[in-house]
């Protein structure tokens, strides 16, 4: 195997996290969320000629990744469709984990309803980015990210509420 393709599993295998990530916050479906963190690797090894070493690896990944997932969104044109966890599956868990795994779900359908911008400045704010990173990363301003990173926990909020989900 060449040094290149080596050198780049090795970057994705240390940041697979981020495009778990990014795979569900933009897809329900288990099947959905594994085509489009192929599709997303897929693009990363495409672009990987350009990444220059200007910025952390992982920042350039967060940016294709998003880029990648909502052109994936577009193109597919598919629509959100929920899955409940089967009860087989669960028997074998113990109830803490039950309660996380539930809010997990929550929170993620509820992620899937924000717009584009919206679930980004969301994954850019899981991820510990400040308004100042975030803005950069999407092109606006600071002050502009942090109105609309509030604007979208907001949404966030509301949506997990009508889901019956409350605080």
């Amino acid at each position: 195997m060449k040094i290149k393709e080596q050198e780049f599993l090795a970057r994705i295998e240390n940041h697979k996290g981020i495009l778990h990530k990014v795979s569900k916050m933009y897809m329900d479906n288990p099947d959905d969320q594994q085509d489009l963190f192929q599709e997303i690797i897929y693009q990363l090894w495409k672009a990987y000629d350009s990444f220059k070493g200007e910025s952390q690896f992982s920042t350039w990944m967060y940016r294709v990744a998003i880029n990648t997932a909502i052109v994936f969104l577009k193109k597919e044109k598919r629509k959100v469709d929920t899955h409940e966890i089967a009860s087989e599956n669960i028997k074998d868990e113990d109830e803490d984990s039950l309660v996380k795994e539930s809010q997990l779900d929550h929170f993620y359908r509820a992620v899937q309803k924000l717009d584009k911008i919206d679930k980004a400045i969301i994954f850019y704010q899981l991820e510990g980015y400040s308004h100042k990173e975030i803005g950069e990363n999407l092109g606006i301003s600071e002050g502009n990210a942090r109105v609309k990173l509030n604007r979208a926990k907001e949404k966030l909020k509301e949506i997990i509420k009508n889901q019956g989900y409350g605080f």
